[in-house]
């Protein structure tokens, strides 16, 4: 079995941005020679996230929405973690969007369904973030 191992870096424009990683994650895959596997990609900050969905604006401009109000950033005195930081709001929206992908590899190709790609989730942007991808197989 082998295995491969690349990290993608991010310098976020804003606060909280949806980037679509799925180009990415390829060229990984195409670099790794990997025919059949697995193909993980997560977050390596704890107030980002890495998702699979559609690639559609108003469905990421409905996430947005739909996290400021399960999780708002104000009143940030709402949140006790917010006594030593700023961006509790941050982590409870990745805890709900999910830290981590597993992708099957299949004839040398992520095995995702039609609309389906691969997104990085910023929570708390404007500085530098990475993911990791490892993809194990044969």
């Amino acid at each position: 079995m082998k295995s491969y191992t690349k990290e993608l870096w991010f310098n976020t424009m804003f606060k909280r941005e949806f980037i679509n990683i799925s180009e990415e994650v390829e060229a990984a895959l195409k670099e790794s020679g990997i025919q059949e596997g697995l193909c993980l990609v997560n977050s390596m900050h704890i107030t980002s996230s890495v998702f699979i969905n559609d690639d559609e604006a108003g469905l990421l401009h409905d996430f947005d929405n739909w996290l400021e109000k399960l999780a708002p950033h104000e009143p940030v005195s709402s949140y006790r973690h917010n006594y030593s930081e700023k961006n509790a709001d941050a982590h409870l929206k990745r805890q709900i969007m999910g830290r981590e992908v597993v992708i099957a590899v299949t004839e040398g190709k992520l095995h995702l369904g039609t609309w389906e790609q691969v997104f990085y989730g910023e929570f708390d942007g404007k500085r530098r973030k990475r993911v990791l991808i490892k993809i194990i197989g044969e």
